[in-house]
């Protein structure tokens, strides 16, 4: 990763760290606190890449409390909040909706603030940006395998809905969620924004203690999907859900999460880390055979590489497992960053960006639709011509 590009990913989102080494996290450098200059795009509007899949797709969000923890960063908030955003298939005889927001005025003022972009236009540009889905339209008749979505460290859930709306067009209901005070800014019912207070706990112990955050998180997933698939849902379309067919994504962090999640929960049957350093240990008996993909920068994630907890992680997983890297992406490519990067007229990674979110789409949708569709994926037997960007590894 270049130099131009480390600092404008790091100013992007300042706490977003890429968490390049096992044992020790390190955060990017940050650009000087001054005010930058961006094309005058007030008469455009910021789009994200259209879904590929065969649905519409619509769109719910649900506010969620775990009374039954206490919250690891803010203890005496009450018990443990999480936003979460459902994209799903949509029927194809529904009444256009109002279309989904991608983020909320205070989400996307807070967002580039770290850039630091502070003007009004583009805070409503990236809050009001096309996001190709409905706001709470009626779901496609059966049921579809859930995917959860967990975000890097410091982002929020809306800065993965490139590939949670991709994932609903082609048929998966997908909870993209905000893990409380985690994100540079989580709109809550009330009129609230929490903000990133585990970026400043990080920070005041040299970012060490990732297990703290992946472990809260795999509890979060836990209560999600209880609140999803329990008895009581919270989701008043919960019926679309195929509680027997589960999986789980996410971007650096998010991604090591989905170890510590499989590990506590039988139920995730699949997983996918983007880019992220694992921090807790694969259980002596793995994780009983079920199927993993690691899917990251060749920079820093091919084997023998710098991030040495691929390596470890990978021995320990004992099921289906797949490696691959990435050429010419950086670690915020994995996210919508090189879109939000590009809209704003800033550098991003040396991958342009409709050829990350392709990339990103199409590995992490072939895994899930192979492990949990039993599909058979060609895609991921091998390298592909269209995709020449993507390595495989097989140590």
């Amino acid at each position: 990763m270049n130099k131009l590009t480390r600092a404008a990913a790091a100013a992007l989102l300042a706490c977003a760290v890429a968490l390049p080494a096992a044992t020790t996290a390190i955060a990017a450098p940050t650009l000087p606190r001054t005010a930058t200059t961006v094309p005058d795009r007030s008469a455009e509007r910021m789009r994200l890449p259209a879904p590929t899949g065969p649905y519409r797709v619509g769109s719910s969000v649900l506010h969620l409390v775990d009374r039954s923890r206490t919250d690891p960063w803010v203890p005496e908030a009450d018990g443990r909040e999480i936003m979460v955003t459902l994209h799903y298939p949509a029927s194809a005889r529904y009444t256009p909706g109002r279309p989904a927001p991608y983020a909320t005025q205070e989400e996307a003022r807070l967002l580039l603030k770290g850039v630091p972009v502070e003007d009004p236009v583009s805070v409503r540009q990236v809050a009001r940006a096309r996001t190709h889905s409905a706001v709470d339209v009626r779901p496609a008749p059966g049921r579809h395998p859930l995917v959860v979505l967990s975000p890097g460290f410091g982002m929020p859930r809306f800065t993965l809905t490139s590939l949670a709306v991709d994932l609903a067009s082609r048929g998966y209901v997908v909870a993209s969620l905000d893990h409380a005070y985690e994100s540079s800014g989580t709109s809550v019912p009330g009129g609230r924004t929490l903000t990133c207070v585990a970026c400043t706990v990080m920070e005041e112990n040299d970012w060490a203690g990732g297990h703290l955050v992946t472990g809260a998180r795999a509890a979060d997933t836990r209560f999600v999907l209880d609140r999803l698939t329990g008895p009581r849902p919270a989701w008043r379309y919960a019926s679309s859900i195929d509680r027997t067919r589960i999986g789980m994504a996410g971007h650096s962090i998010g991604g090591a999460s989905a170890v510590s999640a499989m590990a506590a929960d039988r139920r995730v049957d699949a997983g996918v880390n983007m880019d992220g350093t694992f921090w807790d240990t694969v259980p002596a008996d793995g994780l009983g055979g079920r199927p993993f993909l690691l899917l990251g920068t060749d920079e820093f994630h091919r084997p023998g590489g710098e991030d040495t907890s691929w390596d470890t992680t990978w021995t320990a997983l004992n099921g289906e497992k797949h490696w691959l890297t990435v050429a010419g992406a950086d670690h915020l490519g994995f996210s919508d960053a090189p879109v939000l990067l590009g809209h704003l007229g800033l550098p991003g990674g040396d991958l342009p960006a409709d050829r990350a979110v392709t990339v990103t789409r199409a590995y992490v949708a072939a895994f899930f639709d192979e492990h949990l569709r039993d599909m058979d994926q060609p895609l991921l037997d091998g390298p592909d011509p269209a995709h020449p960007e993507v390595r495989f590894h097989r140590p």
